[in-house]
């Protein structure tokens, strides 16, 4: 059985949630191929949205119909404005996340959306004819052997496609802790002659919030009306934290040394 789809998505990352769901909002039957469903959506480095420079994509993102907006206003734990003794035109919304909302938000939101159907599963290799600058994409074949074909893919493998991860001296192929990379899908890519390059990611220490000692840091309280990232957001109704800030110290820099 032939299974086609207007758009394959591969990934299903920040970049991948929103390209399904801006091409479904065009009308295409989009399928979203991930190699776990339960994850679409997971936060893996820093549980945060926004920041000096970055805020501004999110409300731009959220001005083309995006989802990414209306996901952090749904799991939010704490909205500051930073930049705000300046101007507003430099001014730069963040928020930091409760990382279980998040991944439920955006979960939501592609299930609200329609023409987008799940597929679990690991791409193992791209469908083109012709050749040379006459090549054309069309489809994908997972690493069970499923063929699904459609008229444009877009990949948004991230950490995954041929991931490496290090760890002090020692490396460990996976897409993340505990997650299996696509090298299949890289080596693919690689054969088609397509150019490659690798961007670095740092994913910080999770800390065991009842090892810290609260009193003796200094407390930094949300904004108080929280702001919302979306236009389409009228307020905030998740509950909001103060961020504890921290210094290191000679000693920290002789341990990292």
């Amino acid at each position: 059985m032939t299974i086609k789809f207007d758009v394959i998505v591969v990934g299903g990352g920040h970049a991948g949630c929103e390209a399904a769901a801006a091409a479904a909002r065009m009308g295409a039957s989009v399928a979203l191929i991930t190699m776990r469903a339960d994850r679409i959506g997971e936060m893996s480095c820093n549980p945060a949205i926004g920041g000096l420079g970055k805020g501004h994509l999110v409300r731009e993102i959220d001005a083309l119909d995006g989802i990414m907006g209306r996901a952090i206003d749904r799991a939010g734990v704490q909205f500051r404005m930073l930049n705000k003794s300046r101007g507003p035109a430099v001014h730069g919304p963040r928020a930091q996340a409760d990382r279980k909302l998040y991944r439920k938000a955006i979960q939501d939101l592609l299930a609200e959306t329609p023409n987008i159907r799940i597929v679990e599963a690991a791409v193992g290799d791209i469908l083109v004819t012709g050749s040379g600058d006459n090549r054309k994409v069309t489809g994908i074949i997972t690493e069970d052997g499923r063929q699904f074909h459609c008229g444009a893919v877009v990949l948004t493998t991230g950490t995954f496609l041929g991931g490496l991860i290090h760890l002090g001296s020692e490396r460990t192929p996976a897409g993340r802790v505990g997650e299996a990379p696509s090298n299949q899908l890289a080596e693919r890519l690689a054969a088609l002659d397509l150019p490659l390059g690798r961007l670095k990611t740092g994913t910080p220490a999770r800390l065991d919030g009842t090892s810290i000692d609260w009193a003796s840091l200094d407390m930094q309280p949300a904004d108080d009306p929280p702001i919302p990232f979306s236009t389409l957001t009228d307020k905030i109704n998740v509950p909001q934290i103060s961020c504890g800030i921290t210094r290191t110290t000679a000693e920290t820099h002789r341990i990292i040394a």
